[in-house]
């Protein structure tokens, strides 16, 4: 008999397949569905860090840049008295779905400073989830910044958020650092019990006609899902941290590749929003199918067979094989 369990953040799930925050978690029928069609787990939309310190002057720092970099921020915040979810309202959302349905829930908290983080982090345990996911986005546009001066921002924050709740915690991380493998392995130092691979931001466009700038949302397709693979494969057994992969997960093939690169769990948000809570349903029935035919017993018995120490020729991961690669490409000229 199959089995399709695996463990993140010290949670044991049913299988790999977690949506992640996504609109579709502001409805709690939206959640029950998603139990329903098969959904080991869920993370809910994001309590952004400006609806915490909307009062303070820095909002108005926030409601001007990087806001398009936001998952659920579809446009430019507006005004307060139309913010779809307040804090309050998140922590009473948590409540509901928590009693509406048996899978693990997680919460996620949005921005970068610590503020008001630690007192929400600790409503947001006591309100009944079962982890917290802290999806930090900062945008350095300050030139006098350095890297190293962001790095530390991070680090604060988790050791703060993790100091004042017992519930796991998990840090979605953007791909944009300079030593990648060394920021992962001192977040995991710092508290993280899991690092998620890698938050995707928007980016705004310009009407020329207009002369206006503009933001839309494209959803992901699974080409993006390489660079996380990657990755994931080259931190799978080199840091004490449960890694997850966002970004790309449309189909079985692909949450199979996030097991075999040593990820725990895969996330999945654009193939939901174009297919709908049922596709969950088709992916495990497709995933079953493929363990089945190759005869693989368990997720566990997959996850990490594909990772860098377990290949045969881990340089395919590294610089190491750029050249190659590029030698071996013919155009069709």
């Amino acid at each position: 008999m199959l089995d399709l369990t695996t463990t993140y953040l010290g949670l044991k799930l049913k299988n790999p397949i977690v949506p992640s925050s996504s609109p579709l978690m502001q409805k709690v029928d939206n959640i029950k569905h998603l139990e329903d069609a098969g959904a080991a787990a869920v993370v809910l939309h994001s309590l952004f860090e400006e609806q915490i310190i909307k009062e303070s002057n820095i909002l108005d720092h926030y409601l001007n840049y990087g806001t398009e970099g936001f998952w659920e921020a579809l446009s430019f915040f507006p005004e307060q008295k139309s913010y779809n979810i307040g804090a309050d309202a998140y922590l009473d959302h948590i409540r509901k779905v928590k009693a509406a349905v048996k899978i693990p829930v997680l919460a996620s908290l949005n921005g970068v400073s610590i503020g008001g983080w630690i007192k929400y982090a600790q409503k947001i345990e006591q309100a009944g989830a079962d982890a917290l996911e802290l999806n930090m986005y900062y945008l350095a546009a300050d030139p006098a910044q350095t890297g190293a001066q962001v790095e530390q921002m991070y680090l604060d924050l988790v050791r703060a958020v993790k100091a004042s709740v017992k519930i796991p915690i998990a840090v979605k991380l953007s791909l944009h650092f300079s030593a990648f493998a060394n920021i992962a392995q001192q977040l995991a130092q710092a508290g993280a019990n899991g690092l998620v691979v890698f938050n995707r931001f928007y980016q705004p466009d310009f009407d020329l006609e207009n002369l206006e700038v503009v933001h839309d949302l494209e959803l992901s397709t699974p080409d993006l899902l390489r660079v996380r693979l990657r990755w994931a494969a080259m931190l799978h057994g080199k840091i004490n941290a449960d890694l997850a992969v966002t970004g790309g997960v449309h189909t079985a093939e692909d949450v199979l590749k996030c097991m075999m690169a040593g990820a725990r769990v895969a996330m999945m948000t654009s193939a939901l929003l174009e297919h709908g809570t049922e596709h969950v349903r088709a992916v495990l029935g497709d995933l079953a199918a493929w363990m089945q035919k190759h005869e693989y017993e368990s997720i566990t018995q997959m996850q990490g067979s594909m990772s860098q120490k377990s290949v045969a020729y881990p340089a395919a991961f590294e610089r190491a094989n750029y050249i190659k690669v590029l030698q071996s490409y013919r155009p069709a000229i």
